[in-house]
């Protein structure tokens, strides 16, 4: 029987430290959110700030940490891929949240 994993490029995965690394940042960078939530000390501004500011930070963490994602030349396509997908949806969302928050703005005008 061949050894299927004889093609994979060990470069590709990570090492156990850097998941190691990655897992611990995620819990710290939900941690503090929860904690901010559940036991409020700063006004509901700053920590929805706070959240989101740490949730983007998250995803960093899962895209480098766990999926492998860098600026080196072989991950420039999937990184281009993943900022074409982002900057669709972000142009979805929010475009749809302008028009229906226009649509009700006009409706309760009248």
């Amino acid at each position: 029987m061949a050894n299927h994993d004889a093609h994979h490029d060990d470069a590709s995965h990570g090492s156990v430290k850097s998941y190691v690394i990655g897992f611990v940042l995620s819990i710290i960078l939900t941690a503090i959110p929860f904690g901010l939530v559940m036991y409020p000390s700063l006004s509901k501004a700053a920590t929805l700030w706070i959240v989101l500011i740490f949730a983007v930070v998250q995803v960093v963490v899962h895209l480098v940490y766990f999926l492998h994602l860098d600026r080196s030349a072989a991950q420039r396509n999937n990184v281009t891929a993943l900022a074409f997908a982002a900057l669709v949806i972000v142009l979805l969302v929010g475009l749809s949240l302008w028009i229906m928050f226009s649509i009700h703005t006009e409706m309760m005008a009248h």
